[in-house]
C-alpha cells in the first residue's frame, strides 16, 4: 500500500507543479522542471514496483491527465479570479505641470533624498533633485520640467 501512495503522491505533486508553472509562474522553468522530475519519478517507480503493464497504464493516464489539466486550465475561466483585472493609467503630477514654470520657487514639504514632495504654487507636488539632499522646510527653485518630472535645487 505504501508503494501506491508514493507513486500517487509523486504523480499528483508533479501534475500540480506543471500546471502551476504554466499558469502562475511562467518563465521561471524551475517549477516545471521539478514537476516533470516528480512525474518521471512516479512513473519510473510504478514500472519498478508494479511491472510493465501497470507502468504503461500509469504513463498513459498521467499523460492524458497532464494534457487534460493544461487544456482545462487554458480554456475555462477558472484562473480569471487569480488575475489582475485593472491597470493604473494615471501618472505622477499629471495635469499639475500646466501652472508651473522654470524659476518658480517653493518649499520642500518632505526631505528630498533625492526625491520627495515640495509645495509649489500652493500645490504639493512630487519633485526630484539632481542628487543633492534637501532638508524639509528648505526653499527650492524649479530648474527643469520634463515629462512629468520636476527637477529642483535648493536656494541658499
Amino acid at each position: 500500500m505504501a508503494e501506491w501512495s508514493t507513486v500517487i503522491s509523486l504523480l499528483s505533486l508533479g501534475l500540480i507543479l506543471v500546471v502551476a508553472e504554466v499558469i502562475f509562474v511562467p518563465g521561471t522553468t524551475i517549477v516545471g522542471i521539478i514537476g516533470f522530475c516528480f512525474l518521471i519519478a512516479g512513473v519510473g517507480l510504478s514500472f519498478n514496483y508494479f511491472g510493465a503493464e501497470v507502468g504503461w497504464i500509469l504513463l498513459g493516464s498521467t499523460s492524458v491527465a497532464c494534457g487534460g489539466l493544461l487544456y482545462f486550465s487554458f480554456t475555462t475561466d477558472v484562473w480569471k479570479r487569480f488575475s489582475l483585472k485593472s491597470s493604473i493609467t494615471s501618472k505622477v503630477n499629471e495635469g499639475e505641470l500646466d501652472q508651473l514654470q522654470v524659476g518658480m520657487e517653493g518649499q520642500a514639504v518632505s526631505a528630498l533624498r533625492p526625491s520627495g514632495k515640495a509645495e509649489l504654487n500652493n500645490q504639493t507636488i512630487e519633485v526630484k533633485t539632481n542628487g543633492n539632499y534637501v532638508d524639509s522646510g528648505s526653499k527650492v527653485k524649479i530648474i527643469k520640467i520634463s515629462s512629468n518630472q520636476i527637477i529642483v535645487e535648493p536656494i541658499n
